[in-house]
């Protein structure tokens, strides 16, 4: 590459952890990490902030311990991603006839078509985050992938529109803000996460990207090349403690470290005879605890998180169609005997997604885990913007990177037209994935501020 790639950092605030990790393209293509720092979350439940100055420490926190593993970095700017149980997503049909219908169609007709998308109706205290456009027909011609240049006279498609509450956004956004930081743009987690362990093999085949993290699990499905459907399930890896906590009465830090130590999702595989010795309380006796009991609460409690995965699917009419199966991935994947337990319930195949698709070795070893793939997923959609055109170096010869502030840009994101770009390193298939996920969290945040004012 001619000259350096920017820095670019993904800030993911979670309900057990807020990890923030900086990276930097090498002259392969392929991520390198330059920092990484991890703490313990507080004040978010279930992806949701429910106390603002606790999350604001955990951000400060992780950044300084980004600081303190790179001194030579600075960090000014960051792609956060959001998820919560108040995402949710809808499928719609937009129809547009053409006033030229003699010139061929163009972007700007496809930009108007999904500009009719934002007078959908949403519950009141709700906004639209995205619009994802899926498979247009141009008069009676199907399944059009890419309508741009075609001739006709009424173009249509089907959308895919992700909202979320108002609220919870901008409390998220304010955090960020308040740790005296930047959001460049706020990410749906579940997008993140699929561009980080996914390739074009899985977009051929249709995959089901599960990602179990500590408060949600998020999900996305593709088919076809397209994103189908995508879910936050309020269920994920606090819940299977609560229940080791509650069910075997111990302390919350004594049931995490029984699941992460101890813990199986398939209780026939857990030994009869083994038991779990557990300290007394204040002078009480020990307490000893059964590994197959122990097996059967977080069997019970994944069991119940795998049928809502398997409910989505059927909703869509998928839930036999993904020949790539189901990948999982998020801290929740690591769960030992995860895999069979969700072949068993969903009865498709499936494996461990570990966001190393993109990673460059060395220092990013340990990085290869998959509660970390909505973090390096993040970075690869800044990198997305960048190649693309849409972020620019601050200044010559800067590692940072600022948006571009020219209207063209500005009504390419606000219209979900991709911007155009030479990007050598991801085939056509992936970039779509990415040019799909219009980022329009920003300029949602400045057009209410505007209005109050």
């Amino acid at each position: 590459m001619s000259k350096e790639q920017p820095i670019i950092v993904g800030l993911d605030i979670g309900t057990t952890k807020v990890a923030a990790i900086a990276g930097r393209k090498n002259e392969f293509g392929k991520l390198e990490i330059l920092a990484f720092g991890r703490v313990e979350s507080a004040g978010v439940s279930h992806g949701v902030v429910m106390n603002i100055e606790q999350c604001i420490k955990s951000i400060e926190l992780a950044i300084e311990k980004c600081l303190a593993s790179n001194p030579d970095i600075e960090i000014e700017d960051v792609y956060v991603g959001i998820a919560g149980q108040h995402i949710k997503s809808l499928q719609t049909r937009g129809d547009r006839v053409r006033a030229n219908s003699d010139d061929v169609i163009s972007k700007e007709d496809i930009d108007m078509l999904i500009r009719d998308q934002y007078k959908t109706y949403i519950p009141a205290g709700d906004q639209i985050i995205d619009i994802v456009p899926q498979e247009f027909m141009v008069d009676s011609t199907p399944n059009v992938l890419e309508p741009v240049g075609m001739n006709g006279v009424k173009i249509g498609a089907n959308f895919h529109i992700i909202t979320g509450d108002k609220n919870a956004i901008r409390n998220i956004k304010g955090c960020v803000d308040k740790a005296q930081l930047k959001a460049k743009d706020l990410v749906l987690q579940p997008l993140a996460s699929a561009a980080a362990v996914m390739n074009d093999e899985d977009l051929e085949a249709g995959v089901a990207i599960v990602d179990i993290g500590g408060g949600t699990t998020d999900m996305a499905v593709f088919y076809d090349g397209i994103l189908k459907h995508t879910a936050v399930i309020p269920y994920a890896g606090v819940n299977i403690t609560n229940d080791i906590r509650s069910g075997l009465g111990v302390l919350r830090a004594q049931a995490e470290q029984m699941k992460v130590q101890f813990g199986t999702a398939l209780a026939a595989e857990a030994s009869d005879n083994a038991y779990i010795t557990i300290p007394g309380l204040r002078g009480l006796p020990a307490k000893e605890i059964s590994v197959k009991n122990l097996a059967h609460i977080i069997q019970a409690r994944t069991q119940e998180i795998l049928d809502y995965v398997l409910y989505h699917l059927k909703q869509i009419g998928l839930d036999k169609k993904l020949y790539g199966g189901i990948i999982l991935t998020g801290g929740g994947s690591q769960l030992k005997h995860i895999i069979q337990l969700t072949e068993y319930v969903t009865g498709l195949g499936a494996r461990i997604g570990y966001p190393n698709e993109h990673l460059a070795g060395g220092y990013a070893k340990p990085l290869m885990n998959p509660m970390y793939s909505t973090c390096i997923g993040l970075i690869l959609r800044g990198y997305h913007d960048y190649e693309n055109g849409k972020m620019v170096y601050a200044e010559d010869g800067g590692n940072y990177i600022s948006a571009k502030l020219e209207e063209e840009n500005a009504v390419e994101q606000e219209g979900g037209v991709p911007a155009e770009g030479n990007d050598n390193k991801r085939s056509d298939k992936m970039k779509k994935l990415f040019d799909g996920l219009k980022g329009k969290f920003m300029s949602l945040f400045e057009e209410v501020e505007d209005e109050e004012i």
